[in-house]
């Protein structure tokens, strides 16, 4: 057996050796080049947390993420101050957050802090502590600015948002109206987990009489009937997980989750009524979290009891997204996200990236030929599952479908809900399992309609046709086309690629045929 020690990473040179010795971090070989991590140190009143992106991008792409549960907001509104031992274990974490920032190479490090900290005696002796440590100015946000990057959040993760987004942290909830790229003005209450604690004194009754006459008189609320309601914010996100763990839903993805509002209201109430630990699935929930889910539970409630939305959208981007998206240009800010992300899927996982970006304007002819009338929606999804075609290449054949469609199914993109998700999973899964296969999860193809699963069968035979011309290799199938010739599905090959025309093409060609109700052809011809 190799001594592990004498192993280097094939390609590793002297310099990247030298990097590993401690001269400087080394990037891994399936980074975007030249991405410079970003850092944001958020400062809540229950959690203080560090998440360091791969760069500044129109879809971030998390490097580390690790939160520490301080409460640094418990017991200020009784005796204004931050409590010593909170503040320990903060200040003793942001040490730490410092020093991985360091280690790994972050460019750029932003502080934010929330209620907690604006509303204490000593959040001023606290902060000087925090620039000291991390080197970096601290912002301390105030109650309208959290609402605006809560809901830039929200425009920057779920593609035309239309509703109300509410952020529950753990000393106030912020809420503000977004209808696609605008938002309206915010509104915060003292309501997050640790300040309707403190308030209701651990009394659901009375934290229930306390969240209903605050949000009674929220004006946001009231544009909200029967819009989504969008919830950030981790207390709610543990609520999702439980109730995704309750009712056995096949993805375990928490953006663009969603709950009826009815459902969600019951769900609610009940959490709102019952011991936590006594709750079915509880064991899905971190410990340290299960303490705020019947004070998020109890907010939750007043507000789809007020606001009637259509139903419960969550989102996994917030404060922390909504302020990156805050530092793009214009022109970044346009970028489609789902497509960033595909790309960038592409690039760092496909034999080759240019042939994905080829597939993708190939596909165009061949719906074209086959009359298939697609929304802009279906033709955006359509391109992204082009740009993830490959990106299973290098497992096992026997299990290319499976891995592709568990790591696409489960990967962090925005942008796209989880119907969208489940089309595009089962697209790829198709492309190398067969259009006939029906061995995947049937969880996973109820959260898509038949709509999206025949396209899904359409596009996934499409894809088989291509590769087998070009060997997932670029600069081939931009040579050939596909027409409709007398009610036959034909690919036409110009002569020096006639020797691709094999039986296995042709099989091909007639299962994708077979789906619109034609016959298949092959012809070589300029």
């Amino acid at each position: 057996m190799a001594n592990l020690s004498s192993l280097t990473h094939p390609r590793q040179s002297d310099a990247s050796l030298t990097a590993l010795e401690g001269e400087g971090p080394e990037p891994a070989l399936d980074r975007i080049k030249g991405a410079t991590p970003v850092a944001v140190i958020d400062i809540g009143s229950n959690s203080v947390r560090l998440v360091v992106y791969e760069q500044l991008s129109r879809a971030p792409t998390q490097l580390f993420n690790e939160k520490a549960l301080c409460g640094l907001g418990r017991g200020v509104s009784a005796s204004g101050r931050l409590a010593d031992e909170s503040v320990e274990m903060a200040l003793k974490s942001i040490r730490r957050f410092a020093a991985l920032n360091r280690q790994m190479g972050v460019g750029r490090v932003d502080v934010l802090a929330t209620a907690a900290v604006r509303d204490a005696e000593n959040g001023a002796e606290f902060i000087e502590e925090v620039e000291r440590l991390t080197g970096a100015e601290t912002t301390v946000l105030t109650g309208r600015e959290e609402a605006r990057l809560s809901a830039l959040g929200i425009i920057s993760g779920i593609r035309n948002a239309d509703g109300i987004c509410g952020d529950l942290g753990g000393g106030s909830l912020e809420l503000v109206e977004v209808s696609g790229t605008e938002m309206g003005s915010g509104e915060t209450f003292p309501l997050g987990g640790l300040s309707l604690e403190d308030a209701s004194d651990g009394d659901r009754g009375k934290a229930e009489k306390i969240a209903s006459k605050a949000l009674g008189n929220s004006k946001v609320l009231s544009r909200g009937k029967r819009r989504p309601f969008y919830a950030i914010g981790g207390t709610w996100r543990s609520l999702a997980r439980l109730h995704m763990q309750q009712t056995g839903y096949p993805l375990r993805v928490m953006h663009h989750y969603a709950i009826e509002a009815q459902e969600a209201l019951e769900f609610c109430r009940m959490i709102a009524k019952h011991d936590v630990e006594s709750l079915d699935s509880i064991e899905a929930i971190s410990k340290s979290r299960r303490q705020l889910l019947p004070m998020g539970a109890v907010v939750l409630a007043e507000i789809i009891e007020t606001m009637k939305p259509s139903r419960i959208v969550m989102s996994a981007l917030g404060l922390r997204e909504g302020h990156l998206f805050d530092l793009l240009d214009i022109g970044k800010r346009a970028e489609d996200p789902l497509l960033v992300a595909a790309e960038e899927f592409s690039i760092l996982r496909s034999r080759s990236p240019r042939h994905s970006f080829e597939l993708a304007e190939w596909t165009d002819g061949v719906f074209s030929a086959l009359k298939i009338d697609e929304a802009a929606e279906e033709v955006r999804l359509r391109k992204a599952a082009c740009m993830l075609a490959d990106i299973g290449w290098r497992a096992h054949p026997e299990y290319r479908g499976l891995q592709s469609l568990n790591m696409i199914a489960n990967a962090g993109l925005i942008g796209i809900d989880h119907p969208g998700r489940a089309f595009l999973a089962l697209t790829v899964y198709y492309r190398h399992e067969g259009i006939g296969s029906e061995s995947t999860s049937p969880r996973l193809r109820e959260l898509a309609s038949p709509r999206l699963i025949e396209r899904a069968r359409l596009l996934g035979g499409t894809i088989r046709v291509a590769h087998m011309i070009s060997a997932a290799m670029p600069g081939v199938i931009q040579q050939t086309r596909v027409e409709m010739r007398e009610e036959q599905l034909t690919l036409v090959l110009p002569p020096d690629l006639g020797p691709l025309a094999g039986d296995r093409v042709m099989r091909r060609l007639r299962a994708l045929a077979k789906l619109s109700g034609h016959d298949a052809a092959i012809a070589i011809e300029h």
